[in-house]
């Protein structure tokens, strides 16, 4: 697939505009030899926001609510998100019985003002879980605890400074005990050094796989994927062939980002979610399959665009989270309309069926 005013944070730099983006729309791959893209596609909009900020004076979630990840739990269904306070990042829980009506339930990674990694920000994106595509998100144990990869930058702010990653555990996915971070951009190649983004813990064989975006050093930056390994969740690796998803060409979806990846299997094969930043200043849902979860090839197709004028994803519709349920795909994502900085972000969703 060949296919922003700049700021301190990513969020300011995601609100610049640019140039239009040329053949991005939505497409059916040819019809002979079947349709290799039919089983990740989720073209129905729910067209609402499912959570959006509280609107509560001191919440965590106050202002805008981010990044989902969606599971279940002792029968019902669980979005895990982040939420924004003016201050910096936190992560909650929200449950649901029907992936649609979502009520919240706790602050599971508040700030530590103890903490030099944490005491402004700390945004969990993903837990251990199963990869399968068909699947509503099982979540797997670790020596009889969950584990979740969370992400935090060190200043205030939307996003301020160069962030680093780390895991938490949990035996009640309510309470969690934090653990020093494992991954620091100093410690990466020219493509990262500017802050880690959204990590997102697969566990493959025996071997743990941590996809994760991250940002180069300049002001005008550039968003790329790559991942690290580990047989123990202690000690990591950065994959050679680093980044594994790179930025496009300058007229394509993912020009500028290729971030937040969601990463599963289906039928023998394994497929990359992930939001593309475009030269247009839009953000997009896209897709990148591959024979092994290290090698992947871009689909060429949006498979959740920005909505119309005055829609809830006019800006953006990014950041991919996926659930199976009684037979509909649901593809979770960060609805962002309006204009920075009062725009409104929230969590909105598509699915495989009419709604």
């Amino acid at each position: 697939m060949d296919w922003i005013k700049t700021g301190a944070s990513r969020r300011a730099f995601l609100a610049g505009g640019g140039m239009a983006l040329a053949g991005c729309a939505a497409t059916p791959m040819a019809a002979g030899g079947g349709d290799p893209v039919a089983p990740y596609r989720t073209p129905y909009k729910y067209g609402k926001l499912v959570l959006g900020p509280s609107r509560v004076a001191g919440s965590f979630d106050e202002k805008a609510v981010d990044c989902p990840f969606v599971f279940t739990h002792q029968g019902k269904y669980h979005l895990m998100y982040v939420g924004f306070d003016g201050t910096g990042y936190q992560t909650g829980l929200a449950e649901s019985d029907n992936l649609v009506d979502w009520k919240r339930t706790h602050l599971i990674l508040p700030r530590d003002p103890d903490d030099p990694y944490t005491r402004y920000n700390i945004a969990s994106a993903s837990i251990l879980r199963d990869t399968m595509l068909e699947s509503p998100g099982r979540l797997l144990k670790v020596g009889g605890r969950y584990v979740c990869a969370w992400h935090a930058y060190p200043n205030p702010g939307y996003e301020e400074g160069a962030a680093v990653i780390g895991l938490a555990w949990s035996e009640d996915l309510i309470h969690w005990q934090r653990d020093k971070p494992i991954l620091f951009p100093q410690n990466g190649a020219d493509w990262e050094r500017g802050g880690l983004y959204k990590p997102y813990l697969v566990k493959i064989g025996d071997t743990y796989h941590l996809y994760y975006n991250a940002k180069t050093a300049e002001k005008r930056w550039h968003e790329q994927t790559g991942v690290a390994t580990s047989p123990d969740l202690k000690t990591w690796t950065r994959h050679p062939g680093n980044p594994i998803l790179r930025n496009g060409g300058p007229d394509s979806p993912d020009a500028r980002f290729a971030s937040d990846p969601f990463v599963v299997q289906h039928r023998g094969q394994w497929a990359m979610y992930y939001f593309g930043l475009s030269n247009d200043g839009k953000a997009r849902d896209l897709l990148a399959l591959g024979d092994d979860p290290l090698h992947f090839d871009k689909v060429d197709e949006v498979l959740i665009d920005v909505g119309k004028p005055g829609s809830v994803d006019d800006r953006y519709a990014h950041k991919p989270a996926l659930v199976f349920d009684r037979g509909d795909l649901y593809h979770f994502y960060c609805a962002v309309s309006g204009p920075w900085p009062n725009e409104l972000r929230g969590i909105s969703v598509a699915r495989s069926r009419p709604w």
